[in-house]
């Protein structure tokens, strides 16, 4: 073992242990409440489904170190096909699952007199069928993968084909592989400007309120306004999907297009793409912080 290996072994496992954990410890929290009785908001639906997609994500890192560790390891026919379907499902509905936050989070905060105040008593009902259906399109949009997926082992004697850590990708031909990628692609860019967009909404109107009712602040507390603490929570949650997502969806189409196997590249991918389910935790138990305290009232 290569002392690069071991470096990416090692942060692999640290990556993915901080997730497991972190993603844990807020579903144990919606978990207790939900069996106490105490009433959660309806936006925290999203934020259940986003933490089961961020568990998702996250078991590719369990081969993914495994394989750092081990240049023999590889997984089995059905095995890479599983784990490579679900990571890219739960991939999209993290995407998803952010940008309905977004979007039901600015549909709360519209002024009345804002054509968004019109869906504020709709909102509740339809966060339901929304998870539903994104769940659903995901699976759908990514069946493709389970064909052109195979294990290592199964796949010497296959000649147009691309090696990577754990599993091998079949190579389908530039024109289909191009055209897949700009479509996702596309798909991915919409979701986050829409994402951000609705982001741009929220904090547009958490400013305005803030400058009406800054001489109250003023005289009330020192401290930051309310208004400010939540801009600033919004920005951090989107603005690091935002980052790692883009640099995830670069180096994936990279790889794809170009058919790049370089291996720090790949592994870059990865790590990537498991940024933000590791991250988000701690950004949505800050942002949660009365579910928190009185779920764990001795914290």
């Amino acid at each position: 073992m290569t002392s690069r290996q071991l470096a990416v072994g090692i942060f692999f496992i640290s990556q993915t242990a901080l997730g497991m954990l972190g993603n844990s410890a807020l579903l144990c929290c919606f978990i207790i409440a939900d069996f106490s009785g105490i009433r959660t908001k309806p936006m925290d639906l999203i934020v259940k489904h986003l933490t089961w997609a961020n568990f998702i994500v996250l078991f590719k890192g369990v081969p993914q170190t495994i394989a750092a560790f081990s240049q023999t390891y590889y997984l089995d026919y059905v095995s890479c096909k599983l784990v490579l379907y679900f990571h890219r499902v739960g991939r999209g509905v993290s995407l998803v699952s952010t940008f309905l936050l977004s979007v039901f989070q600015a549909i709360t905060i519209s002024s009345s007199n804002s054509k968004l105040a019109q869906l504020k008593v709709r909102a509740p009902s339809i966060i339901g069928p929304s998870l539903g259906l994104c769940w659903a399109l995901q699976m759908l949009v990514y069946a493709y993968i389970p064909v052109y997926i195979t294990d290592i082992r199964g796949s010497r004697n296959v000649t147009a084909i691309n090696f990577y850590e754990f599993y091998a990708v079949v190579n389908p031909g530039r024109p289909i592989k191009t055209l897949t990628v700009i479509l996702l692609t596309s798909n991915d860019v919409m979701f986050l400007g829409l994402m951000m967009c609705a982001s741009g909404y929220m904090v547009f109107n958490l400013l305005k309120h803030k400058q009406r009712v800054q001489p109250i602040h003023r005289c009330l507390s020192p401290r930051s306004s309310p208004e400010t603490r939540a801009t600033q929570r919004i920005l951090s949650l989107v603005s690091s999907f935002v980052l790692f997502y883009v640099t995830s969806i670069a180096i994936t189409s990279y790889l794809a297009v170009l058919e790049g196997t370089d291996w720090w590249l790949s592994n870059s991918g990865v790590a990537m793409a498991a940024c933000f389910p590791a991250f988000c935790p701690f950004l949505l138990i800050r942002h949660h912080t009365s579910i928190f305290s009185l779920c764990c009232p001795s914290s």
